[in-house]
């Protein structure tokens, strides 16, 4: 068996610690969303990247330690924080070993923060609904619900039915495990292992329904079977497995119901056991092609609202929204998905949207990738224009962008300073083309101080910088008027200073009036006098 099939013990040692921690996890605070939705995405970046390119896969782990630090003082739950720093360490060593490691890592560290979310976001329902809104909407993202799905699942919140709420996640949740473990052979084999680890990660967030099964779904059976697979006890697996897809049925087969309806004074938080049924069997399984079809227009939904929160100098909010592409974009057309590129494309989405200092036109190059894919989907050609504009927002963007704007924008006193020094300024006309150009600089002298200031106030999570890129001419909804009204009156006052200087030569008008000097003294020429 070749290096990157080859499943160490540390993983599997690793993996029921960080099982146990999920397990013990309890609801917790008033989340950071958008620093939530930053892990996540740097989370599936390093491991889209896993064995493929190593530097990107720890530029990723390294994106997800400052997302972490900044959702860490939002959590209020040690054990919770706890996990998710080992889950990133032993992401980082598993990284020295084999990529299935580190994906089963990653998986783990995915399903712990789906339950601490999970958990507060009931607990919020139950007693404030009107603040979970948001949550529930990262919640829908998270457990993969499509259109109908969420739109009931903000249904009931609104109705202050909180065990429907929970009902239908544990419902996805459940689906979701089974399907995990339904993928899983009784071999040594880094897909299997992945499996197991994705069906381990589902089970941290079901665990409380779990109980209430027949057979019940227990923790030690998931360890057991994540040793026995890296041991190669295979026959012993096979038991295990049987085990625990028996136990998986049994769930869904509990959960094949909503509960009662209950008034608002009845229900509980999070500690309630909630209860689900099976997503499959019914809706989900008949509407699979009109998920497909929603699948592409929920991906450009959530384009549009990140471009509205980027253009409004709120990259925490755009942040939130393109979370939610690459789920969209899982259930879109096979042909969508099947298209060149396609692979290249979510990670654009995740490493655009990981960046600090999001932009406007940041978010306008992915929807142009999109629809680039559209086209070679239905097997029409691509424009130059879109397949740069990508390119260019990947590396012209975030730090580097904000830098080179900044030298900009210092730079632009250059050639006023020289003007002034060789002109002076007494003559109108001269006076008249310094103003000239200095209105023709002032775009990017603002785009430059103030994006750099919003990229700034990004990176250290200061709101009050976060929306200095509002004050940009190239993303403040006002900026196109303006723009263009600073550049009538610099060509006004261009036109005039100019002809004056050709008054002045002669060109135009009457003539010049020439000076007269002593021939014996060489004079020095004054340009406020002469020109």
């Amino acid at each position: 068996m070749n290096r990157n099939r080859t499943v160490r013990l540390a993983g599997a040692a690793a993996a029921p610690a960080f099982l146990t921690l999920a397990l013990l996890s309890g609801g917790a605070g008033a989340q950071n969303l958008g620093a939530y939705g930053a892990l996540a995405q740097s989370l599936d970046a390093a491991a889209q990247s896993s064995g493929q390119n190593a530097v990107a896969t720890l530029n990723a782990l390294d994106r997800a330690g400052t997302a972490l630090d900044r959702l860490v003082p939002t959590l209020n739950n040690p054990t919770v924080v706890t996990g998710l720093r080992n889950a990133l360490d032993a992401a980082r060593a598993a990284q020295a070993r084999t990529p299935a490691e580190l994906q089963a890592q990653l998986l783990l560290a995915r399903g712990l923060m789906r339950r601490s979310l999970y958990d507060q976001t009931v607990t919020v329902l139950a007693v404030s609904p009107a603040n979970a809104a948001d949550r529930l909407r990262v919640l829908a993202r998270e457990f993969g619900l499509d259109a109908a799905g969420t739109q009931a699942l903000q249904a009931d919140a609104r109705a202050g039915q909180v065990s429907r709420v929970a009902w239908r996640l544990q419902r996805e949740g459940a689906a979701r495990l089974s399907s995990a473990l339904g993928s899983v052979t009784p071999t040594r084999s880094a897909a299997s292992y992945l499996a197991l680890a994705r069906a381990t990660s589902w089970f941290t967030v079901v665990q409380d329904a779990a109980r209430a099964a027949q057979p019940p779904l227990e923790t030690a059976q998931f360890n057991s079977a994540l040793t026995q697979l890296t041991s190669g006890d295979l026959n012993a697996l096979g038991t295990s497995l049987t085990g625990l897809r028996q136990g998986a049925a049994a769930l869904r087969a509990t959960l094949l119901s909503p509960p009662a309806a209950q008034s608002s004074s009845a229900q509980t938080p999070a500690a309630q056991t909630p209860t689900a049924t099976s997503p499959t069997t019914g809706t989900q399984g008949a509407a699979t092609g009109s998920t497909q079809a929603n699948g592409l227009a929920t991906a450009y939904a959530a384009l549009g609202r990140a471009l509205t929160a980027a253009g409004h100098g709120d990259p925490e909010g755009a942040r939130t929204a393109l979370g939610g592409v690459v789920p969209a974009l899982a259930s879109a057309p096979a042909a969508l998905r099947g298209a060149p590129g396609f692979d290249a494309y979510l990670g654009d989405v995740q490493n655009i949207g990981a960046r600090a200092g999001l932009r406007a036109d940041d978010v306008q190059a992915l929807i142009a990738g999109l629809g680039a894919l559209e086209r070679r989907a239905g097997g029409e050609g691509v424009s130059l224009l879109d397949r740069w504009s990508l390119g260019t927002s990947q590396w012209l963007g975030g730090a580097v962008r904000a830098l080179l704007g900044l030298l900009l924008a210092l730079a632009c006193a250059a050639p006023l300073y020289l003007l002034q020094l060789a002109f002076g300024g007494r003559n109108p006309y001269w006076r008249a083309i310094s103003a000239a150009l200095a209105l023709l600089l002032l775009p990017t002298f603002l785009d430059g101080v103030f994006g750099f200031l919003g990229w700034l106030g990004d990176l250290t999570g200061l709101g009050l910088l976060r929306g200095a890129t509002n004050f940009t001419l190239s993303q403040a909804p006002y900026g196109l008027g303006l723009h263009g009204l600073l550049v009538a009156l610099a060509l006004g006052l261009a036109t005039y200073g100019f002809r004056g200087l050709c008054v002045q030569f002669g060109l135009l008008g009457g003539g010049r009036t020439k000076v007269q000097t002593p021939v014996a003294a060489p004079t020095s020429l004054d340009w406020d006098e002469e020109v």
